[in-house]
């Protein structure tokens, strides 16, 4: 792990309560330090051909473009309290979708941090979670747009809801909320 990212985890942890401070290491854990592992990846992610959907699709929707459509592939409780999303935003049309900032909610620059869970028995909902310095903790450095014909796997932390409720509603903005989405 470079200093920078130790500093910035430092500085987090230090900051959030227990809680948090768990959710950080985990995603640290869960997901590994992205720009060690493909430092291209921090701005240009990996854009792959469009497929048939994988079998571990947990729910899907259309997004509000025709073509564009985002299917979940985990949501799954972790450690310190939180909840991994994991998604594919998917454009099987002909043109580029343009992101921009349809996505990101809480932070700057081309992230995930607008997408949140909605609990409906308790009429309360979950935004990503972010650091000290305000930035999310998930997929961040994103490019503008997503190709013609491919896709892009992301993924945010997020408060888990309490462990008697086992399914949310996953809304990311600009595409048809998925309710009824099981909590693993």
């Amino acid at each position: 792990m470079n200093t920078s990212i130790r500093v910035v985890c430092i500085i987090a942890l230090a900051l959030f309560a227990a809680p948090a401070q768990r959710a950080v290491a985990q995603a640290e854990e869960d997901f590994g330090a992205a720009p060690q592992e493909a430092p291209a990846a921090a701005t240009a992610p990996a854009q792959t051909q469009s497929a048939a959907p994988a079998s571990g699709v947990v729910a899907s929707t259309d997004g509000e473009q025709p073509g564009v459509r985002a299917e979940v592939t985990e949501l799954k409780r972790s450690s310190g309290g939180t909840v991994n999303l994991k998604f594919t935003l998917i454009n099987d049309s002909d043109q580029p979708y343009q992101m921009r900032d349809l996505l990101g909610g809480l932070s700057y620059g081309y992230n995930v941090s607008g997408v949140h869970l909605v609990d409906a028995a308790n009429k309360k909902k979950y935004q990503v979670i972010l650091d000290a310095e305000k930035k999310c903790l998930c997929s961040d450095g994103l490019n503008s747009e997503i190709a013609a014909k491919s896709r892009i796997n992301v993924w945010a932390k997020l408060p888990a809801p309490p462990e008697d409720v086992q399914q949310v509603s996953v809304i990311i903005p600009h595409f048809i909320p998925m309710d009824d989405v099981p909590i693993s």
